[in-house]
């Protein structure tokens, strides 16, 4: 069982020893695409070599390992390259692995316990990770080459309007929340017939994301809109 009290993580500590107190780390270590071997490297040593935000990876790190992010950082404008890099590639962590995972396993618990209760749970599943992949889109393709185009100081418009984070922070959802609904259903009122293993399967699965997504969502709302609505300030000054 993984530790619940978790040390705040420094720039001085060894990668290694993060890890094998957090192993959920590893998950923020791929999104920021850093690769095996860490040998007795630091983190500043690890976030050096791959030009990876000292600060965006001490704050991202910490949310992982269960603290609210620190008033004690100043980001700059720089910073948002590394906090691009890893939402994307969260974005690739959720439609391409634990979202099919997860449709996957309740395909398998249907053939198992063919209560319509179970075919109703995939077709919530289907409806929402079509929402899912609707809300990645558009970040992929509208949001995030706007914020590209504003850290090379380029007026950029989107679909002929001109765009800016407000529109973002509005358009912004909580796309985890739904994710809650159907564990408490497989939890507490659908009735188990030789399904114990998919069934704490698919519930694992639904943890795992929906703790990603959470730590997605505060940076996206505590970091990055805060982070860009100052730069369009500035351009605009």
């Amino acid at each position: 069982m993984y530790q619940t009290k978790r040390n705040y993580i420094l720039p001085g500590m060894k990668v290694s020893e993060i890890i094998l107190e957090n192993p959920s780390l590893l998950l923020l270590l791929e999104h920021f695409e850093l690769n095996f071997p860490f040998h007795d490297k630091t983190i500043i040593d690890l976030c050096s070599e791959n030009n990876i935000s000292i600060d965006v990876f001490i704050s991202f790190a910490n949310l992982y390992n269960g603290f609210s992010p620190a008033g004690n950082f100043s980001f700059a404008k720089e910073d948002i390259y590394s906090i691009i890099l890893y939402l994307k590639n969260s974005h690739n962590y959720y439609e391409n692995e634990k979202y099919p995972e997860i449709k996957n396993y309740i395909e398998q618990l249907y053939q198992v316990n063919s209560l319509p209760e179970i075919k109703l749970i995939g077709k919530f599943f289907d409806e929402y990770f079509e929402e899912v992949k609707e809300h990645l889109a558009y970040e992929n393709k509208v949001v995030f080459p706007y914020f590209y185009k504003l850290l090379g100081k380029q007026q950029t418009e989107t679909g002929g309007t001109a765009f800016s984070v407000k529109e973002y922070r509005d358009h912004h959802s909580d796309i985890e929340f739904k994710l809650n609904d159907l564990r408490e259903l497989l939890l507490k009122h659908i009735p188990v017939k030789n399904d114990r293993v998919l069934r704490r399967k698919i519930i694992t699965s639904l943890f795992e994301v929906e703790y990603d997504l959470n730590i997605h969502s505060t940076i996206e709302e505590t970091i990055l809109i805060p982070l860009i609505s100052k730069l369009e300030k500035s351009l605009i000054e």
